[in-house]
């Protein structure tokens, strides 16, 4: 299971059957993913204290673009690889899209795997 969070309204913005696009997909080419243990990471670095945020699950096996294992940016010391997604994402591959919210001290912690979905 691939994970990404964006604001609600973003993933609202996208129409039944439509693909998902983020400005890093025209600027680097991939929409940034994480896993379970990883997703934490650039939502405190990049997101720390915002409510409005969706953790996105993507089954990778719907997709019918690349996924690429590749260290984060800048690279990080303790040797963090993410997963990049090569090209839009097509709402059929998002699994479920629930709210990500940070704890009482504004910071995310990782999220509790599903199973089965």
């Amino acid at each position: 299971m691939l994970l990404h969070f964006c604001p609600a309204a973003d993933w609202e913005a996208v129409p039944d059957g439509g693909e998902y696009r983020t400005a890093s997909l025209d600027e680097a080419g991939f929409v940034h993913c994480s896993e379970y243990g990883t997703v934490h990471l650039p939502a405190n670095a990049l997101a720390e204290g915002r409510t409005d945020l969706v953790l996105l699950r993507i089954d990778p096996g719907r997709l019918d673009v690349p996924v690429r294992w590749e260290p984060g940016d800048p690279a990080d010391p303790a040797g963090v690889w993410f997963p990049h997604v090569y090209g839009a994402i097509p709402s059929t591959a998002v699994i479920s899209a629930e709210p990500y919210l940070p704890g009482p001290d504004g910071r995310f912690a990782p999220p509790r795997p599903t199973f089965g979905g």
